[in-house]
């Protein structure tokens, strides 16, 4: 089969390679179309090693193959959870599978979607209603991690939600907090993404800035959010997440925060009394649920997409995410023809 091989970090070439052979329990998937991450490029330039010859990409959908006798059928269409997990270890055995320290990410740790086909776990492979469009299948991988990290902070109707960033997460995060019955507010210095994050449900959009933390409060009584979700994973946004969420308030730290120090209102913490809450990943369990939302209109996904391209462009579509306007991209999404 074609697949997109990385050999060494920014050594991408498409090559012929061997087929997967399907497991006992898996199932064969051929894969349609992928969505391109921040963590392939940092695959890709070697700031996350791996093991070469590598087949990056996480985010796929596709078709079935072979099932193995599943509840599966060939020809079904479904999209595939790329967490894999032991069943074994203490974190899987009270459901924590997403924290398994021996898991492992499909396009990382074991080889992924920038191929013909891939074999998963048949636990891993869940069926796609037609009336989700296969292009932006992918993003609903993205939108596991972003239902589970809102299932942790739990968001009622009536409150009031911030959203720190608006690139792809932080419209997904909008939509969500705007499908449990908020009032959701984003914020950032895009004026392409506040529009689009308007017309996706935002209430308000903010631009980012020293007036942000101001214009907020008085869109909040004064007295700020209930809820900031920060989807930037920089120090400066969180610090300002502390700054304006309300008293007694939750701060939903879903951006990754690779940074070492950072200063931060740490007086704020304690005298606001803060709830700051983490979330990593998704769990398989989370893709029914994203599943219907999409499928029920909820959540809109199409709006996200900004480049569709060949799977073999997948080295130039990489090098769009680093260059200059990498920033004000959405989603690029890898078609793999016939």
């Amino acid at each position: 089969m074609k697949a997109m091989v990385l050999t060494a970090p920014g050594e991408l070439v498409l090559d012929e390679v061997a087929k997967p052979a399907r497991g006992t329990g898996d199932v064969l998937v051929r894969v349609t179309h992928s969505g391109i991450c921040g963590t392939d490029y940092k695959i890709f330039n070697g700031s996350i090693p791996v093991r070469y010859p590598r087949i990056m990409g996480h985010e796929m959908a596709g078709d079935v193959v072979d099932a193995g006798g599943g509840t599966l059928r060939a020809g079904d269409r479904v999209i595939v959870d790329p967490e894999l997990y032991c069943g074994a270890c203490f974190h899987c055995r009270i459901g924590q599978t997403h924290l398994c320290p021996n898991g492992q990410l499909l396009g990382r740790d074991a080889n992924g979607g920038f191929a013909e086909y891939l074999a998963a776990p048949a636990t891993h492979v869940f069926p796609l209603p037609d009336g989700i469009d296969r292009c932006a299948a992918p993003i609903i991988q993205v939108l596991t991690t972003c239902l589970h990290a809102q299932r942790r902070i739990d968001i009622f109707p009536g409150e009031s939600v911030v959203v720190l960033g608006l690139g792809v997460t932080g419209q997904l995060h909008v939509q969500l907090a705007k499908a449990r019955g908020a009032t959701v507010i984003g914020v950032t210095r895009s004026a392409e993404k506040r529009a689009l994050a308007e017309r996706l449900g935002a209430d308000l959009a903010f631009p980012g800035g020293d007036d942000a933390v101001r214009m907020v409060r008085e869109a909040t009584e004064g007295r700020g959010p209930d809820v900031v979700i920060e989807t930037t994973g920089v120090v400066q946004q969180l610090a300002s997440a502390v700054t304006m969420v309300r008293s007694g308030g939750r701060i939903l730290m879903y951006g990754i925060i690779t940074a070492k120090e950072g200063a931060l209102p740490f007086y704020d913490l304690y005298y606001k009394e803060l709830s700051l809450i983490n979330a990593r990943v998704a769990k398989s369990e989370d893709y029914p649920g994203a599943i219907g939302l999409v499928q029920r209109g909820q959540v809109r996904l199409e709006p996200l997409i900004s480049d569709v391209m060949p799977l073999g462009e997948l080295k130039a579509a990489i090098g769009m995410l680093g260059s200059d306007g990498g920033a004000q991209r959405m989603k690029i999404v890898l078609e793999h023809g016939g």
